[in-house]
């Protein structure tokens, strides 16, 4: 009895010392695991501050708005893991929200879209300066602004994650990140990754636009600068006291024709900026090309008349389906018949034509003029570039085709010229085909 007591004894402690064993064990397995899932979370936070660092670098590799946009949604779609992004920007004027950018949302379609401060999401991000995730926008009450963008894009809006872009104190709007893959959930991660991004973005517009206000404001010193000049020579010339009645009507006359040119650079400046900004709306309706075109030429053709221009038509019955803003077009045509007639020979042609091509509808305006030297074609769609004539001066703003040229593109579309000197010049105006239900 007493060896059986001692037995138990000598089992008890190894027991035990198999169970300390095996918790041990355990506890070992159980720190290796947590320090294998905090160095996976280290290195995740390394690589995704790695990847903001990269973004930083890039963002402000570049002032050229456009481009730097885009980089920006390419950016926020990735570190999100998203479908798409887009940028909304305040509008200074009207304290409106609008669509400056989107991933997934075409220029022409994208730009007549206007989000209200009070009953949206943006708006709400704005008005608090804080980021908000929605994971089920349709039952959200301010879902009506996604529901408008989604009947356009075809694109349907799950959840989304909206962080305000603010530099120096300032909310200049909101970006957003759209429907995170494989149906995951937007993460505390993700919320402070898009607002580092934002800040970023933020600044990096800002320095984007001054520099493309500094250089517009540039160029139009530049331009106003000779017309002035002669404006103050001028006007001291007719402070003459013995300057001959003839020659004050004639300096009066180069006034007022200066004068008037400045008065309209002005104007096509505030116009050219105003689009190159994005803040243009641009009306989204079916158009009539053949009707702008009748229209165009009962303004244009008494001027044609008097030099004894002829204008030739060559359309089709009906009219291609183009989708866009009619009054904006119009400009373009108003433009580009208008120098057709400046530039022409008197006695000469003008042959206006259209034709489906490719998904496009082609405009062609086609003039005998003196034609446009090579060197000329390339710099002819930028501001205040002026084609010299044969005494090697210049007329007008140079600004009417850098107008049509933006305008034509914020229709998704395209504008060029060809041209052989002594045989005159055509202007191409290519629209893409879309219907009222496209």
């Amino acid at each position: 009895m007493s060896d059986q007591n001692n037995s138990l004894v000598t089992l008890e402690p190894e027991r035990e010392a198999s169970a300390s064993a095996v918790c041990n064990h355990n506890v070992v397995l159980t720190l290796e695991s947590t320090i294998e899932e905090l160095e996976e979370t280290r290195s995740l936070e390394l690589a995704r501050f790695a990847s903001l660092l990269d973004i930083s670098t890039t963002l402000s590799s570049t002032l050229n708005l456009p481009r730097l946009l885009e980089m920006i949604l390419h950016s926020a779609t990735r570190l999100t893991n998203t479908a798409t992004s887009s940028i909304l920007l305040i509008d200074e004027r009207t304290g409106s929200l609008y669509f400056e950018a989107a991933s997934n949302i075409p220029f022409a379609a994208m730009a007549p879209i206007e989000v209200p401060m009070e009953g949206s999401i943006a708006g709400w991000v704005v008005e608090n300066k804080k980021p908000r995730i929605v994971e089920h926008v349709k039952d959200e009450k301010q879902f009506t602004v996604a529901a408008t963008v989604d009947s356009i894009t075809s694109f349907s809006t799950e959840s989304l994650l909206a962080v305000p872009l603010v530099a120096k104190g300032k909310v200049l709007g909101v970006l957003e990140a759209l429907n995170k893959q494989d149906g995951q959930e937007f993460t505390d991660e993700d919320v402070e990754t898009l607002m580092m991004m934002a800040g970023q973005a933020a600044v990096a517009i800002v320095n984007a636009r001054l520099f493309e206000q500094s250089d517009s404001i540039s160029e139009l010193v530049h331009e106003l600068r000779t017309p002035l000049t002669a404006l103050v020579a001028l006007s001291e010339v007719l402070m003459r006291p013995d300057l001959k009645p003839e020659k004050q009507r004639e300096f009066l006359t180069t006034i007022q024709e200066e004068a008037s040119r400045l008065a309209k650079m002005a104007d096509g400046f505030l116009e050219l900026s105003r689009l190159e900004s994005g803040r243009v709306q641009f009306k989204r309706a079916p158009i009539d090309l053949i009707e702008i075109i009748h229209e165009t030429l009962s303004v244009q053709g008494p001027q044609a008349a008097e030099r004894g221009i002829s204008i030739e038509l060559d359309l089709p019955e009906e009219s291609p389906p183009i989708v866009g803003d009619e009054d904006r077009l119009k400009q373009v045509l108003l433009n580009l018949v208008s120098n057709a007639i400046k530039y022409n020979r008197p006695d000469g042609r003008i042959a206006i034509s259209v034709a489906s091509q490719n998904g496009t509808a082609r405009m062609c305006v086609e003039d005998t003029g003196r034609g446009i030297p090579p060197e000329a074609i390339k710099n002819l769609f930028q501001r205040f570039y002026r084609v010299p004539d044969s005494e090697g001066y210049s007329t007008g703003t140079g600004l009417g085709l850098s107008i049509a040229q933006r305008i034509v593109e914020e229709h998704g579309g395209k504008i060029w010229v060809e041209s052989k000197l002594g045989e005159g010049s055509r202007f191409y105006v290519a629209l893409p085909l879309e219907t009222a239900e496209q």
